[in-house]
């Protein structure tokens, strides 16, 4: 009998793993394909991510649920409960990216009707590194590298320093009065929204670490790797 839980509870995980790399999948398409609206001012494409997000949050809802019959029925503990405690807040961070990715594709709608408006290609630099980021995150999980999640953790703070050089143009064209102030804080904004997937991504590492070694890594507790 408790083999038999121990083998439903495994095929348990490894569908709630199939989910969780459909839906990153999913998510980190629609932040590529957001960038990619904004870097060509293309409103259409942008359109199919806003509209992209609903089934996002469904897919999001329907995996929280698994997680959650499964620590109802079969009360997992050490491993497999981490395992399901860390797929929970990977979910949720996964989620919130969308949601980061709809936003930049809405900057990448109203720049469409502001073709004049200049977008600086270190925001597009920023992107790639963020991508990586999010990438490496979900390979992490994929492949259960504790080293990969560490490289997530490092990249951090290299995106935190784009934001800042980003910020600091920002103010200084608010100051000059160099361009269409609605356009320049969209632009800005954009960086901001990078930034938080950055951070999302690292949430993500931070739990896959947890979730293999069961340390908890998080408010500036990071160990070297």
């Amino acid at each position: 009998m408790r083999t038999q839980m121990r083998i439903r509870l495994k095929r348990k995980i490894e569908k709630l793993n199939d989910q969780l790399l459909a839906l990153g999948a999913r998510v980190e398409e629609n932040v590529k394909l957001a960038v990619r609206a904004l870097e060509r001012r293309d409103a259409e494409a942008a359109t199919k991510v806003i509209d992209g997000d609903a089934e996002i949050d469904r897919l999001e809802v329907d995996l929280e649920e698994e997680c959650l019959e499964i620590l109802a029925l079969h009360q997992p503990v050490a491993v497999d409960l981490r395992h399901i405690i860390a797929t929970l807040k990977i979910n949720k961070d996964l989620e919130r990216a969308s949601d980061l990715a709809v936003n930049i594709s809405e900057t990448a709608v109203h720049l469409s009707a502001h073709p004049k408006a200049d977008i600086p290609n270190d925001y597009f630099v920023m992107a790639q590194k963020v991508d990586g980021m999010l990438k490496k995150s979900l390979d992490s999980f994929v492949n259960l590298s504790v080293q990969a999640a560490h490289q997530v953790l490092a990249e951090d703070d290299e995106v935190d320093w784009m934001k800042h050089k980003l910020h600091k143009d920002f103010e200084e064209k608010l100051t000059k009065g160099s361009g269409s102030i609605p356009s320049l804080i969209h632009i800005f904004l954009v960086s901001r929204h990078l930034e938080r997937i950055a951070d999302l991504a690292t949430n993500i590492a931070e739990e896959v670490i947890y979730m293999i070694t069961g340390e908890i890594i998080r408010h500036g507790k990071r160990s070297a790797e």
